[in-house]
């Protein structure tokens, strides 16, 4: 089950796994495997490719920073597949993606020349055009029929623990999630206050957005490793940001509520 009913998918250029992730879904689906037991799995493949990196091993680490982004999205389907939908998920899956991309930046600036200043902005910076992406996609889901509304567009609040999960557990993972993550969702939320009345997004628009998906984003990191290009990819993301205000100019021009 997609995450948008079959009508309003657009291309989405981060999301190159989705046919894999399905594959592995439907591998898994009547197995004990669990969507909590591939998160853990996609943060193995996440450590093992900073480990790539400080050994100067770029090329491998390029290919298990993109099984990482496969796996990624097994998790998701795995848990629509077998019906199972959970905060707890949802809230580990990205607590995960923001320490791993905290860890990757930080070997990065290790073995190379970068600075760690400039490291840090270029995680912010990351980190700004990945709430961006979920932001839109996230209210684009919530607005049409048919969407997964496990994320919400607002995170102010523990949800209620769906079927199987504990409320204690939960909430604790909503802490953690709203610490590491609240500060970027408040920044992108006072950049464009008025998008989640948008009813309706065009697919053209959320290609775009895509370019800041994070497996777009783990990617042109991927392909800058295998070119031996590494000291330039904490500058290279930090430019990268600036299509920020682009992308949200567009959207307040053309796409009104």
């Amino acid at each position: 089950m997609p995450k948008l009913a079959t009508q309003n998918q657009f291309l989405d250029l981060s999301d190159y796994g989705r046919p894999f992730a399905r594959y592995f879904a439907n591998q898994l689906k009547s197995t004990r495997f669990t969507p909590i037991h591939v998160t853990l799995l996609f943060g193995v493949s996440g450590l093992v490719a900073i480990y790539c990196i400080l050994q100067n091993h770029y090329l491998l680490a390029s290919f298990f920073i993109i099984l990482k982004s496969i796996i990624d999205a097994v998790d998701g389907e795995l848990a629509r597949a077998k019906n199972t939908p959970s905060y707890t998920g949802r809230y580990l899956d990205s607590i995960f993606d923001i320490i791993l991309n905290f860890l990757l930046l930080m070997s990065i600036c290790y073995v190379s020349e970068t600075t760690l200043w400039t490291t840090i902005l270029a995680f912010i910076g990351i980190q700004l055009q990945g709430t961006l992406y979920n932001y839109y996609y996230v209210i684009l889901r919530h607005n049409l029929s048919g969407g997964d509304t496990t994320s919400k567009i607002f995170e102010d609040k523990s949800p209620i623990a769906l079927a199987g999960e504990s409320q204690k557990t939960v909430d604790i993972f909503f802490q953690i999630y709203t610490f590491v993550y609240g500060i970027f969702d408040s920044i992108i939320h006072y950049l464009d206050k008025e998008a989640y009345k948008v009813k309706s997004f065009p697919n053209w628009f959320m290609t775009v957005v895509s370019l800041y998906g994070l497996g777009f984003q783990l990617l042109l990191i991927a392909i800058m490793l295998t070119l031996n290009r590494i000291e330039y990819i904490a500058e290279f993301l930090i430019l990268y940001t600036s299509l920020i205000l682009i992308i949200i100019g567009i959207r307040k021009t053309f796409i009104r509520p």
